[in-house]
């Protein structure tokens, strides 16, 4: 008992010993492949490599600590597939649908102007590896690791709403970051996270942290402020909270809206299968 009252405690032991990790074996790639770090400007294949090698940095930081300090099976995070594959599955067609609806509703409303379709295989496939890696390494410490600790020091509810909270603070220096975008990714996390709650498995947060932020940089947005590769141009004439602006759609009041309406009817959906 008093193991799983420390909960909070491993969360708070682990945060620098990962930034150190991550931040170093990512700094290691950069210098191993010639890229150029810190920087601004890098090619879309340059974005996955650093991403890559922090996200193997990320995953012995999470192996180290799962191994020595929580002393368990570094699977325990949530990766178990047995009767999981739905649920992964379900999770990638929600995000999917969440951004071709936003898509189509901005578009109807004028907020924003279709342009043109750019389709350019490799960069495509690059951001499907980038968006994969991304989506993998968050969840895996956000809601595999710090919502899995905070569930065992504080009530179900009150960890997921802090987890949220440090997820969004976490995209706190991306560009355009604002209120609304806080609120936005705050809701996000507990969208991402509501399911790992009850389930303690990754696989559907994975699969909707992945399409949505695949889905939306293809269908044009900027994903939490940052330009990623584009099928679809589009412009936007006047920036607002109905279209989120340069932060992208997650800078939008209609954002918040569905993020809502999905995290009631997850909640919902799970609170009738436990009962």
């Amino acid at each position: 008992m008093e193991k799983e009252k420390m909960g909070w405690g491993r969360v708070l032991l682990f945060i620098l010993p990962y930034i150190f990790i991550a931040g170093g074996i990512q700094i290691l790639g950069a210098y191993v492949c010639g890229i150029e770090y810190p920087s601004n400007e890098h090619t879309y294949i340059e974005q996955f490599l650093l991403k890559f090698f922090e996200f193997l940095g990320t995953l012995l930081a999470l192996w180290i600590f799962m191994k020595y300090v929580d002393k368990r099976p570094f699977v325990a995070l949530g990766f178990s597939l047995k009767n999981r594959r739905r649920e992964l599955l379900a999770g990638f067609l929600l995000g999917a649908l969440i951004m071709a609806f936003a898509f189509g509703f901005l578009t109807v409303l004028d907020e924003i102007i279709f342009k043109s379709i750019d389709f350019n295989r490799r960069d495509a496939l690059v951001s499907i590896l980038l968006f994969a890696v991304v989506a993998v390494a968050e969840e895996v410490v956000l809601r595999g690791y710090v919502l899995r600790n905070f569930m065992l020091s504080f009530n179900k509810y009150i960890a997921l709403i802090v987890s949220s909270v440090l997820f969004a603070v976490m995209h706190g220096l991306n560009p355009n970051f604002d209120d609304m975008a806080f609120i936005n990714l705050f809701l996000a996390g507990v969208l991402l996270g509501i399911s790992y709650v009850y389930t303690r498995n990754l696989w559907f947060p994975i699969g909707l942290h992945f399409s949505w932020n695949l889905f939306q940089s293809y269908f044009g947005f900027n994903v939490s402020g940052q330009d990623f590769y584009s099928i679809v141009k589009f412009d936007i004439q006047d920036a607002n909270l109905l279209n989120g602006g340069a932060f992208g759609f997650e800078g939008s009041i209609v954002a918040v809206c569905i993020q809502v309406i999905a995290i009631a009817f997850i909640y919902k959906y799970y609170k009738r299968k436990v009962a």
